[in-house]
């Protein structure tokens, strides 16, 4: 696998290494030796899969407050999605950035989100599937989330919103739970 670090520090794209042969191609997508090696959760003790029927659907941007933060692991196996995270880490430089990647069952990138971000996406295409792997098991009463059409993370959403919950809908901006979120516990924050 190939690890290209975004610019929010711990978040990473990944990249497969597909080796071929008239069969097709075997590659590796997870490898805790290799996560290892770049400081990233070696254990995930939950998957998820989210199907979205509609282009245009709009899930997020959610995450669990801390002490139940959790690391995923992203990847679209079917259509395609415009996958965004948030750095909500106290202490990090790049506290409210965002950074957004195309993820498809074409591209086969995934996506390492670590502890401290928000998290959330676009469908590109019609029937989208979306399969996560995390760090930690969903606890509802961590569970909570930040708008997505918040002007001032400035997201560039590709599509018109076709459906979006009104949960999602209705969730705080980023300034109405800045503070709460600079009181919690720290998630390390690499330089």
């Amino acid at each position: 696998m190939k690890f290209q670090e975004t610019r929010l520090s711990g978040a990473f794209i990944l990249e497969l290494e597909p080796r071929a042969d008239e069969r097709g191609f075997f590659a590796r997508t997870f490898c805790a030796r290799e996560f290892s090696a770049h400081g990233l959760e070696t254990e995930f003790v939950q998957c998820n899969l989210s199907l979205n029927r509609q282009k245009g659907t709009l899930r997020g941007l959610h995450f669990q407050s801390a002490p139940w933060g959790e690391a995923k692991l992203v990847r679209c196996i079917c259509g395609a999605i415009w996958d965004v995270i948030v750095d909500l880490r106290p202490g990090s430089p790049t506290f409210g950035a965002h950074e957004a990647v195309e993820l498809s069952a074409e591209n086969r990138r995934s996506l390492y989100i670590p502890k401290g971000f928000a998290h959330g996406f676009q469908t590109l295409t019609d029937n989208s599937e979306v399969y996560y792997q995390m760090s930690d098991p969903y606890v509802a009463d961590a569970s909570a989330g930040i708008r997505a059409a918040d002007p001032a993370l400035g997201i560039k959403w590709p599509l018109p919103v076709t459906q979006i919950s009104n949960k999602d809908r209705q969730l705080p901006l980023l300034a109405e739970i800045k503070d709460t979120l600079l009181r919690q516990p720290a998630h390390e924050v690499k330089a």
